[in-house]
């Protein structure tokens, strides 16, 4: 049985770099849309902002455009991965205290079931990386092979 069980681990382990490209490629599919919602309506977020006695509505809001947008583009491609969860993970925080927090747990009711979801999946970025199937990865391995030919 423990024979069993240390060949699933490591059978497991190889999954690693998918886990971490899945988690990316969920949350720019979770990001986009109230991405693209800022850039078509900036003021009006603005506006819906003020209502929420965000200060500075209008930079607020075009924060938090610029970081989704943003996001979305380095996720894709895996690149500052680490860098960007973590501003990522601060509009999560903030969405789930000024709008979610109040409709309880579960998703169905707009509550912070899926924001909390999102900064768990982003911290794990921030942990792990964005794995082997990225541009930090490929950066890396690069910036390896030339501090070793040196």
């Amino acid at each position: 049985m423990k024979t069993l069980y240390r060949k699933f681990v490591e059978g497991t382990e190889k999954l690693h770099d998918v886990q971490q490209l899945l988690f990316r490629f969920i949350l720019v599919i979770g990001f986009y849309g109230p991405a693209m919602m800022k850039v078509k309506n900036l003021e009006g977020v603005a506006e819906w902002f003020g209502s929420m006695s965000y200060p500075f509505p209008m930079v607020s809001a075009i924060l938090a455009m610029s970081t989704e947008v943003l996001g979305i583009v380095l996720l894709t491609l895996g690149l500052g991965t680490r860098i960007i969860a973590i501003p990522m993970m601060f509009i999560m925080v903030v969405a789930i205290f000024t709008t979610h927090i109040s409709n309880g747990f579960a998703a169905g009711d707009n509550g912070f079931e899926i924001p909390l979801y999102y900064i768990l999946m982003l911290f794990a970025l921030v942990v792990y990386g964005s794995g082997k199937y990225s541009l930090d990865y490929l950066l890396s391995r690069k910036s390896q092979l030339a501090d070793a030919s040196v």
